[in-house]
């Protein structure tokens, strides 16, 4: 049970980790079916201390901004502590976003201290550093005698003796960006107080042993890995496990060879564990497979109130085994989860919680507690979070707004956006919902302008904009999630679309084709799926801002089939 009330910071909470649980294993690093090593709680310390002492040589003093793009790997965790005890404040950002757009947030986040891995810095030399140019580069396994230009190795040796600095609750501990790479940065100012009330309540609620493990495959700049896959296995003395590669053939053998007990994973690594179950289960012969279907309705009805993993595990060892046999929480966020494969996994015994919240929250508004479980809610807020709905209609959905201590101090830098998301001390979360007479949370669609992906991935139109900007022949154009314009009861399926307003002239077939052939080019997941041709001006602010809520209400009042093309490719 985590006591972290006396507590001032979580560099504190993570220091007292390292002496109470030592001897224990704290990480275990693998590359595909190779461990690359194992650190126990004392050597994690000691290579956390070297890094602090490291950055300190080159000046980095308390409140001094350290960020990390890195794939998830001991260096990560290592440099993050380091970090913490330095008196930094962590900006993690996303390893798999380009390096123009990972230099767009460097640039607004200004930080004294860079860490990265060679194959990223390489690429990122080619493009303009000027705006880091005073930024001390610590960059990983570098070759011998690779060219690393500004930069210095992680790996080597400091200068000086390391100092401890601990923080205040009401200090910033990290600065992490939900959005912003072609369009605005929003990095959210999230304290030491956040953090250590969100860990506290999510490790009564979830609570890790000792000698359990959790499997970080998210990545640990997203604030549901930074949360569950760094700090609480570490504050309650687990071990964490990294797979460099993602395959799903080696997160299942990494499942089965350091016996997993929690995990986070997004809907789409979820989906292809279900896969894998439904097709050994496909291959057994008919009898077989009676028996096994009796047995997984028996378990299902024997754990409706509660799961009970032993028990569970016992009544169906082999598909168990399958996920390594102790796997005991999967925890489930970062966009909707489809019910049927929350209810496929909890019929197996393997229960999924679901959770929903924000970066701007810390990271869980609200999350179940399997008792009992339930698959079509995100469950009750957390202890200390506050929701209210507001602006309800006939059927109680309306605005999700969340009040308590784990909402953010601000954006960095953006008090107009600040006032715009905290208002008289409430998070307007942009998402509809309602709220049933449990108190369960329900969601129902997305009142603000944004994509999220089944892969977890927030996708903000101002991004896929720039990609079409100064499109041949189109005066103005902007970008709308489908679900947006069109509200439904569902969060699946949600999509992309443009709204084009041609020059007078312009040859809309030619410009189509060019807006087909830009959007190819765009990852899957980014793609616009359809697109509106409008003659009217949109509307705008006086600075000739688009004024998307209001062409967006225009739109709403069509109909959606005869309104939109679908964009070809």
């Amino acid at each position: 049970m985590l006591t972290l009330d006396r507590i001032s910071c979580v560099g504190e909470a993570l220091r007292d980790a390292m002496v109470t649980f030592k001897t224990n294993t704290a990480l275990i690093e693998a590359d595909r079916h190779r461990e690359n090593g194992q650190w126990t709680y004392r050597q994690l310390k000691q290579e956390a201390e070297r890094f602090a002492a490291l950055v300190q040589t080159h000046g980095f003093e308390p409140g001094d901004r350290c960020a990390i793009i890195m794939q998830n790997q001991s260096k990560w965790v290592m440099s993050g502590l380091g970090g913490f005890w330095a008196g930094g404040v962590l900006v993690p950002i996303d390893y798999k976003l380009t390096e123009p757009e990972q230099l767009v947030l460097l640039r607004h986040c200004k930080p004294k201290v860079l860490v990265t891995e060679y194959a990223t810095w390489r690429k990122m030399q080619k493009e303009d550093l000027s705006g880091i140019a005073d930024t001390l580069v610590l960059v990983t396994e570098a070759p011998e005698g690779a060219e690393l230009g500004q930069a210095q190795r992680w790996e080597q040796e400091p200068g000086k003796a390391f100092t401890l600095h601990h923080r205040t609750r009401e200090d910033v501990a990290a600065i992490v960006y939900s959005s912003g790479t072609s369009g605005t940065a929003k990095g959210c100012m999230l304290t030491h107080d956040n953090y250590l009330v969100q860990a506290q309540v999510l490790g009564r609620l979830y609570p890790i042993a000792e000698d359990e493990r959790f499997f970080s495959i998210l990545p640990t700049n997203h604030a549901i890995d930074f949360m569950v896959g760094f700090m609480m296995p570490l504050m309650m003395g687990a071990a964490i496990v990294h797979q460099r590669s993602l395959r799903p053939q080696f997160i299942r053998s990494a499942l089965k060879q350091y016996e997993i007990t929690h995990i986070a994973l997004v809907p789409t690594i979820l989906k292809n564990l279900e896969k894998r179950i439904r097709e050994r289960l496909d291959d057994l012969d008919q009898r077989p497979r009676q028996v096994v279907d009796a047995v997984i309705r028996a378990n299902d009805f024997l754990t409706a109130r509660k799961p009970n993993h032993t028990l569970s595990r016992w009544m169906l060892k082999p598909i168990h085994d399958e996920l390594g046999g102790k796997l005991k929480n999967i925890f489930a966020g970062g966009t909707f989860v489809d019910r049927k494969l929350v209810e496929f996994f909890y019929e197996l015994g393997i229960p999924v919680a679901i959770g929903y919240g924000l970066t701007e929250a810390t990271t869980v508004i609200a999350v179940n507690d399997l008792e009992p479980f339930r698959s079509t809610t995100v469950g009750k807020p957390v202890d200390g979070v506050e929701v209210e709905i507001r602006n309800p209609n006939d059927e109680g959905v309306g605005e999700v707004w969340v009040r308590g201590r784990t909402v953010m101090k601000g954006y960095l830098d953006a008090p107009e956006l600040t006032e715009e998301a905290i208002v008289d001390g409430w998070l307007r979360t942009g998402d509809l919902g309602s709220v049933d007479i449990s108190g369960h949370l329900t969601l129902r669609g997305r009142a603000k302008n944004m994509i999220v992906t089944e892969g977890g991935k927030n996708i903000y139109p101002e991004d896929i904009e720039a990609v079409f900007d100064d499109l041949p022949g189109c005066e103005e154009l902007c970008v709308f999630a489908a679900n947006y314009i069109w509200p439904t009861s569902s969060m699946l399926g949600e999509e992309l679309v443009v709204v084009l307003r041609p020059e007078s002239d312009a040859d809309v077939e030619a410009m189509v084709q060019e807006l087909s052939a830009r959007n190819r080019k765009l990852p899957d997941f980014k793609r616009v799926s359809g697109y509106i041709v409008r003659k009217d001006d949109f509307p705008a602010t006086a600075s000739l801002k688009i004024k998307r809520n209001v062409l967006a209400e225009e739109l709403r009042a069509l109909d959606r089939a005869q309104l939109v093309t679908a964009l070809e490719g």
